[in-house]
């Protein structure tokens, strides 16, 4: 496969990741999962937010076998937003360090807020508040 036909087949089965940027799946995103994916590189089943549905597209797209997601890289969920409680976030920044689509803004000490349009529920955030401040909600479509 070309260089190029391979860009053009990574550009379609990124459009077919949920874009939540978790790391589920073992690489630092979904682009670099769909590259992998269009290198032969990565099976189809490593994205617990696509679930079993963006298994079968990704199947379909690389005319593969169907499988199942690998439940043992996490959970399937509904889609969900962050939320800051704001009375208790300490302005550590701790969190919008670890969010990898900058949807978490605020200041050194200062409280922090979710620009919830921007938020892709990957929950990164969750494990890195050391005050435990920060709240899943489904999102709103």
């Amino acid at each position: 496969m070309s260089i190029a036909s391979q860009y053009d087949l990574a550009e379609r089965l990124d459009l077919l990741l949920p874009q939540t940027q978790c790391g589920q799946c073992g690489f630092d995103g979904c682009r670099p999962y769909a590259e992998a994916m269009a290198r032969g590189e990565a099976s189809i089943d490593h994205c617990p937010p696509g679930g079993d549905a963006g298994a079968r597209a990704l199947a379909r797209l690389l005319r593969v076998e169907p499988l199942p997601y690998d439940r043992a890289r996490g959970t399937h969920k509904p889609a969900q937003v962050a939320l800051v409680v704001e009375a208790d976030c300490i302005g550590c920044t701790k969190c919008i360090q670890a969010c990898p689509v900058d949807a978490i803004i605020g200041g050194s000490k200062l409280m922090h807020t979710v620009v919830a349009p921007l938020c892709t529920g990957c929950e990164l955030c969750v494990p890195a508040c050391p005050v435990d401040c920060i709240e899943l909600h489904p999102s709103r479509p």
